[in-house]
Parts: structure tokens; C-alpha cells; sequence
């Protein structure tokens, strides 16, 4: 059972910043264009079901049916199910999501999306930023 605890924020604004196949890292700010200000790390990923942006989730425990499709699924039970729920993009439905991993980390900290120099302390940038004098 994992109900993941946010620290205080706005935390409205969601998307999969990172995913190989085996780390998945969930960006969340109140608006992604420039920075964010929290990440979610899970490693050793076994089961995702969820969309790649998302807006305000709700994170609860998993019900015993997002349970055994993760076991059904996965073949055991991972040490960390994280389940929420997000609003779907048409309609007023609510998508269940579920992330199946050997473990989660909440990363806090303001992460810039674009070149900066002279960050602060708590202060990155994103992996996918790069020097204006490197290029592409």
C-alpha cells in the first residue's frame, strides 16, 4: 500500500517528464511551460496505466481490483502501487491511473526548462536543457 503525500504546493499541472523503460519521473507545477517544482521517481517500473499529461490528481489507495491487475498482470506484487485518480480530457469522467514500481521518491525543488545560469540552492535544470552555445 503506497498513498503518496504531497508536500504543500501547487501541484495542478502534471506530465511524464521521463520514462526508459525502467524509471518513470512525473514532473508537477502549477504551469510546466517554464519550470516545475516537484517530481515523483519511481524505479524498476512493472505496470503504468496512466495518460502523459494530467491535470490535479487525487492520489488514494488502489482499490482491490487495480491490486489484482497488478498481480494478474506483473505475475507478483511490486513493493510500491500508487494509484489517483485524474479528470479525462473529454467528459467530466474519472480515469483511474495505477504505477507498479520497486520504489517512489518525491523530489522536491525548482527545476528550470530552460537555459539559466547562477542557479540557488534547491534550483536545476531539467536533463533535456542544454548550453545556448552547446546546440542541439
Amino acid at each position: 500500500m503506497t498513498v503518496v503525500r504531497l508536500p504543500q504546493g501547487s501541484w495542478w499541472d502534471w506530465e511524464v517528464l521521463g520514462w526508459n523503460g525502467s524509471e518513470l519521473r512525473f514532473a508537477a507545477g502549477y504551469d510546466l511551460t517554464y519550470h516545475h517544482g516537484l517530481e515523483l521517481v519511481f524505479t524498476d517500473v512493472h505496470y503504468l496505466a496512466c495518460p502523459t499529461r494530467f491535470s490535479d490528481p487525487k492520489f488514494r489507495e488502489p482499490t482491490f481490483d487495480e491490486y489484482e491487475t497488478v498481480r494478474a498482470i506483473v505475475g507478483e506484487m511490486p513493493p510500491v502501487v500508487v494509484a489517483f485518480d485524474v479528470e479525462a480530457v473529454v467528459g467530466w469522467k474519472v480515469l483511474p491511473c495505477v504505477v507498479a514500481a520497486a520504489s517512489v521518491e518525491i523530489v522536491p525543488g525548482i527545476v528550470y526548462r530552460y537555459w539559466r545560469k547562477d542557479l540557488k540552492e534547491g534550483e536545476r535544470l531539467a536533463s533535456f536543457v542544454r548550453r545556448p552555445d552547446e546546440g542541439q
